[in-house]
């Protein structure tokens, strides 16, 4: 039987799971964002602090921009999750599978969610779509506690807070997304530090394949799109934690209101990120595909050619496009 709480009780009954028990396997969704990687780590520490055994445990390594994160270099990069763990907290996932591990249903789940396209799926459901990132349900959840917000925690929620608004640029952010990032900062995050090692800090690979992406780059009436295929990435010398962040280069572009990126997968799949300046919710799109995340931000897969594939994510894209502007002309 799952329970889905928001707001205060979630908060509550969420924190009477985490005190009753003594052992958690925290983890997040394959190809970990910054939200996945700062929460992950912020809430093992939290747990940590609250006289808990916690572990971090991804199916896909971190990304190199995260990687200077306290506790980093801590999380276990595995397939199979190991036993003896009394619960496990799933974080930003819409399903058990996300994650892209095996072995997480023999534990009590508890989820945490502030996606658009967020689920119930777990024993315990804490879903708060207004949060700006999941980190933020780490910070309350840390104070309630009384648990001290160290530098270090204070660090890895700001790195969350920070990506996963598209550095405030996202539609959602609003004045509680900036009291939180303050208090962080006065908990002992360095905002310029942090942004330096996310923006700054990035392999000449990812500029590589940024390069050829945008060679690609393709717009028509505010929709604008890119795409790399297999043999890029090779070229580039390219991992696939390169490709964050890339459909925000064509989203950037004036006049353009929705973006995407479209990466070639093993048999004849793609992997698309789409990117919206707020007029289109791409969330709602990426759920018809099987995907999900935020309303300006979301992604998907979906089967090629690639020709096909552009085709009827254009023509979504632009369908909401259209709706978007017929409403705003009916005001």
């Amino acid at each position: 039987m799952s329970a889905t709480v928001t707001t205060r009780q979630g908060l509550i009954d969420v924190l009477a799971e985490l005190q009753r028990r003594q052992s958690f396997i925290v983890t997040s969704h394959a190809r970990p964002d910054g939200d996945a990687v700062g929460s992950v780590l912020g809430l093992v520490k939290v747990l940590r602090a609250m006289g808990k055994r916690a572990e971090a445990i991804l199916h896909d390594r971190v990304p190199q921009i995260y990687r200077s994160l306290p506790g980093a270099d801590t999380i276990h990069v595995v397939e199979e999750v190991p036993q003896g763990f009394e619960a496990a907290v799933i974080l930003e996932c819409d399903s058990v599978e996300r994650t892209r591990l095996r072995g997480l249903e023999s534990h009590f789940l508890i989820n945490l969610d502030h996606h658009n396209s967020a689920k119930e799926f777990a024993h315990l459901n804490w879903i708060e779509q207004d949060a700006s990132a999941t980190a933020e349900l780490i910070f309350r959840l840390a104070k309630t506690a009384g648990v001290t917000i160290t530098p270090e925690i204070a660090t890895c929620l700001y790195t969350a807070v920070l990506t996963d608004t598209g550095s405030f640029c996202y539609a959602g952010t609003n004045p509680s997304t900036f009291d939180l990032a303050r208090e962080l900062v006065l908990h002992g995050a360095d905002p310029v530090a942090i942004a330096q090692a996310v923006y700054f800090a990035n392999p000449r690979s990812k500029m590589h394949l940024l390069g050829i992406a945008l060679s690609s780059l393709t717009i028509q009436d505010q929709v604008a799109w890119m795409n790399i295929t297999r043999d890029d990435m090779t070229r580039a010398g390219a991992a696939e934690e390169d490709c964050e962040g890339v459909a925000n280069y064509a989203l950037g572009i004036d006049q353009v209101e929705v973006a995407a990126f479209f990466r070639e997968l093993p048999d004849d799949k793609f992997r698309v990120s789409l990117r919206s300046k707020g007029k289109v919710n791409v969330a709602r799109i990426a759920e018809t595909f099987g995907g999900g995340g935020h309303s300006c931000a979301s992604g998907h897969a979906i089967e090629g050619p690639l020709a096909t594939a552009t085709e009827r994510v254009l023509g979504m894209l632009r369908s909401e496009l259209r709706k978007a502007h017929e409403a705003r002309s009916d005001r």
